[in-house]
Parts: structure tokens; sequence; C-alpha cells
């Protein structure tokens, strides 16, 4: 048998080979997202150069561990948002889920119940909002405003309206507020672990691509097979879960259960990471890489106001602003593409 010489293969050489680097690079963060990055070494050059004491590796750290709980909230806001939902009660759910962990944790000397507890009721919370969206025939906005305010008012209801700090010998939770690994806070690795988990699911998974083809076209995806209503159920209960996760952080952090997270604004801080981060609020676009460099992006302007002495109200006044922004860009991008124009 005569052997064959097969032709050779070109090899990976040239340029090609020396920019494949960057283009995983950009292929991971996205083109689009490089001008949130330019915004971000912008503004932490501006406040640096008033205040160098931004640039501390106390400072950073400080950053790290108030962009967490946030950031948390907004990966997952991400994707119901991509489902083309929104969920208003996050900040709500987090704050009940951080009284029920105080207290179970106190009642039982044990960090472990008080967390499961915190993660069984986000379950509950997330799969209330799902049936109520799918077999209510409720407005997501609508369905999930009414759970902000019921778990608001049960969160004050159960705490009698204060603080709940836990006591006992489980160190779990000092370990969660306090501890670090290679000099990185453990709220940040927790941030962290989530956003790759669910980015990893969005990009290569079926179902994160059956989000993505429900969110950008839902009667497509009905037609395709895919069970909109599941979907919906299923992104819901894992915004609550998620949340769940973000206020057993809220305990650890504050070192008490806090009612009142969902009067601090952190669904809104969500939902603007989310838009200002390039995800659609009509669904389909977008992706966690954005939404994460959009709450650095936040974290950074509040850090900013706060050591520069800017008035706090101030601080509000331009996360409103940023979302406005964020949602007439967008706004932009869809009318350019309905006149098939360049974006």
């Amino acid at each position: 048998m005569t052997k064959t010489d097969s032709p050779a293969l070109p090899r990976d050489t040239g340029p090609d080979l020396r920019l494949r680097p960057l283009r995983r690079t950009l292929d991971v963060v996205g083109v689009q997202n490089l001008s949130l990055i330019v915004a971000l070494i912008a503004l932490c050059g501006a406040i640096g150069s008033q205040n160098s004491n931004f640039f501390l590796v106390s400072n950073i750290r400080t950053i790290g561990t108030t962009v967490a709980i946030v950031g948390i909230l907004a990966v997952v806001q991400t994707v119901v948002m991509l489902l083309g939902g929104l969920d208003i009660s996050v900040g709500s759910a987090a704050g009940l889920t951080s009284v029920v962990s105080a207290m179970v944790f106190t009642s039982a000397n044990s960090a472990a119940l008080g967390i499961l507890a915190a993660l069984l009721v986000g379950l509950g919370v997330g799969l209330l909002n799902g049936m109520v969206i799918v077999y209510g025939r409720v407005n997501a906005v609508i369905a999930t405003l009414a759970t902000y305010a019921a778990l608001r008012g049960l969160a004050n209801l159960v705490s009698d309206g204060r603080a709940q700090g836990y006591t006992g010998t489980d160190s779990t939770f000092i370990f969660l507020a306090r501890g670090s690994g290679l000099g990185i806070p453990i709220l940040v690795w927790v941030l962290i672990i989530v956003a790759v988990l669910i980015h990893l699911m969005l990009r290569y998974t079926d179902i994160g691509r059956n989000i993505y083809a429900a969110g950008g076209n839902p009667t497509a995806a009905r037609l395709a097979g895919i069970n909109l209503n599941r979907y919906v159920v299923g992104c819901y209960v894992l915004a609550g879960f998620v949340a769940a996760i973000a206020g057993v952080l809220l305990t650890a952090r504050t070192g008490s259960g806090q009612p009142t997270s969902g009067s601090q604004g952190l669904e809104l801080q969500s939902i603007t990471a989310a838009a200002l981060g390039g995800v659609a609020l009509q669904g389909g676009k977008g992706g966690i890489a954005g939404t994460a460099i959009a709450v650095l992006l936040l974290g950074v302007l509040q850090n900013g106001l706060t050591i520069l002495n800017v008035n706090s109200f101030w601080q509000d006044i331009a996360q409103g602003a940023l979302l406005v922004v964020a949602v007439v860009i967008q706004q932009r991008r869809k009318g350019l593409r309905a006149y098939g124009l360049p974006r």
C-alpha cells in the first residue's frame, strides 16, 4: 500500500498568531464595551488627579466590597432583561433574605442554616414572581413592583422595622465580610464566581442561547419549540436565588439583617448597570461583560464623589442621569438600525 503525502496545513504564524490574544480578549470583553472601558479609565484619572487617596489599595478594596452586592444583583438583572423582562423586586428580596439569614443564624447558631433559609426564601420569591407573570398574565414590571412593596413590608414586619444583629460562635459571616483570597475580598470573589458562571451559561449552553432567542424574538422562539413560560419562570427563580446570595452578603458586610434594603435603591442600581452595560430593554442583546464594567464604573463614580466630598444627593442625580443616557443611547441605536444606518 502506497503511502500518500497529505498536503501540509498552513501554520499559524505571522501577524494572525500575534493578534490572537487580542482577538480573544475583544471577543470576551466585546468591542461595544470599549467605550465603557475608556470612560472608566478617564473617570479614574480625573478623580485620581483631584485626590491621590483614590489609588490607595485600601480605597480600591473599598470600591470592590461596595460594588460586590450591587454587581451580583446587576448580573442576574442582566439575565432577566435579556429575556425581555425586568425585576424591580431584587432589592427587597435581598433585604428580606438578609433579615431571614440573620434571625435563623441567631436562633440556631449556625451560619449554614441561616444561608440555607435565605436561599430557600429567595427561590420562593423568584418562583412567585415567575408564576404571577406567566400564569397570572401580569406585566413583569407590575408584578415585580407589587412584590417589591410586599417583600419590603414583610421584611419590616418580621424584624419589627429594625436591623437584626446576629450573634453566635459561628464565624462564617465574619469570614465572608472580612476574609480575602490572593488579596481580593471574599465578597468580590463571590461576585466574580457568580458573574463567570452566568456568563458561561449565557454564552456556551443551550439555555443561554434560548434566552437570547426568546428575548430577541419571542414569536420566532415559540415557533422554534422553545417553551417561553418555562424560561420566564426559570429566570425569575434564578433572580430570586441570586438576590438571596446578595442578601446573605449584605448581612455579613453590615453585621445585621437589613429590612430597609428595598428602599436603598439596589434595584435601580442593578437596572442602571445593566442598561449602561448595553443590555437592551427590549431583550435579546447584551452580556455580562458590559454589565460588569458598568458596575465598576458606577462604583468608581460613587466612590469618587464621596472622597471629593460631593453631596450624597448628587450621587443619586448622577445615577439617574446615567440611566437616562443609557436608555437614550439604546433608543438611538435602535432608531439607526431601523433606518439601516451605521451605529
